[in-house]
């Protein structure tokens, strides 16, 4: 094999890599025990939703690439499905992606969607919460999730999460969290 055929390979390689880069943007998440990075965003149906309005509360604030994809409709179906366990939990659930509001007010209708999700287009929250990831050159937000205790802090971080079984997993560990069975 020659070096001129390594070189090409070489590069070909890296530019594959380049493409497929899922890796976060230079900003970290923050972890278990800081204080929630605040905000406040549009949801779905036009509303501002800020991090302060849940305070005694806990918050569920997912992450997550694309309305209407199929991973993206398997995650929210089952928080819809769970979201009276959620609600005995006194969490309210909140989902994040850079789609726009009217992308979220059709993804809702069309699923049956009752939570809010929140239109973070550009992409000031997404970064705060280190979630912003680029794939083919396309930003949107890696799928995250972050548990907030009633007092605004980061009680539980979930990076990379599976989508059909994400739901369950956070029910578990809250219901812990609060003494209950599920």
């Amino acid at each position: 094999m020659n070096l001129r055929r390594i070189g090409i390979g070489v590069a070909l390689m890296a530019a594959v890599g380049f493409m497929f880069n899922l890796s976060s943007a230079a900003s970290e998440a923050p972890t278990v025990g800081q204080t929630a990075p605040t905000f406040t965003l549009p949801s779905q149906d036009g509303s501002a939703v800020s991090l302060e309005q849940f305070r005694g509360k806990w918050v569920l604030l997912y992450f997550y690439p694309k309305d209407n994809t199929p991973g993206c409709t398997i995650e929210a179906h089952n928080f819809q499905r769970d979201l009276p366990k959620y609600e005995s939990l006194n969490t309210v659930v909140l989902g994040v992606s850079l789609d726009s509001e009217d992308s979220h007010k059709s993804f809702c209708t069309k699923q049956g969607l009752t939570f809010k999700l929140l239109s973070d287009k550009e992409k000031e929250v997404t970064t705060k919460y280190g979630s912003l990831k680029s794939m083919l050159g396309i930003k949107m937000s890696a799928r995250n999730t972050f548990l907030i205790d009633p007092d605004g802090k980061i009680a539980k971080v979930w990076l990379g999460v599976q989508p059909s079984s994400h739901s369950a997993e956070v029910l578990t560990d809250l219901a812990g969290r609060e003494g209950k069975k599920l």
